[in-house]
């Protein structure tokens, strides 16, 4: 599966140009990119079963699993809205109707996900990225006999403990 963010991206948009942490950098792009694949439950770049609908290939149903599927016309028989990514069963006069029920009864074979990471996301993640390699999710550190105090990383309910900037982006992206 695809990083969401490489590592010459990251310290491009970083100002990093030395090598000394390449490795690292590297290490937390795949990790940080696995933990928000996760979180948000979407792959976002590798194009399965995701959000935003980019194209329908064909949508059919048939009466029983014994049957043959029956392929349905593009806004004839049924229409898809990609402001809500929803597909309608509508009749030949636009109206909406059910579409077959059971087990097997609709078929739809489509591709979805992102061309590319939406900029908000990217920036969510590359901050992620800066809070793992900064180990800003420690309470408490010493840096050249200085005591650093970091807050906690949230104040809002039900975090799984990323700081409240990236929860909120990352929500925006969420399959629940």
């Amino acid at each position: 599966m695809a990083n969401l963010i490489s590592t010459s991206i990251y310290k491009t948009m970083t100002g990093i140009t030395s090598s000394n942490q390449d490795t690292r950098i590297a290490v937390l792009c795949e990790s940080v990119s696995e933990l928000v694949k996760t979180y948000c439950n979407n792959t976002f770049v590798d194009f399965v079963t995701e959000t935003p609908l980019i194209a329908i290939s064909s949508v059919s149903e048939r009466e029983k699993p014994t049957d043959s599927y029956t392929n349905l016309t593009n806004n004839a028989d049924y229409y898809a809205d990609s402001v809500t990514d929803t597909i309608f069963r509508v009749d030949s006069a636009g109206n909406e109707k059910r579409f077959k029920s059971g087990k097997g009864a609709v078929k739809v074979v489509y591709t979805a996900g992102y061309t590319s990471l939406p900029q908000d996301l990217e920036l969510a993640v590359m901050d992620l990225i800066t809070y793992y390699l900064k180990d800003e999710r420690k309470q408490r550190q010493t840096i050249a006999g200085a005591s650093l105090q970091n807050q906690t990383s949230t104040s809002q309910r039900d975090n799984v403990g990323f700081p409240d900037h990236i929860k909120r982006v990352l929500d925006l992206y969420k399959n629940y």
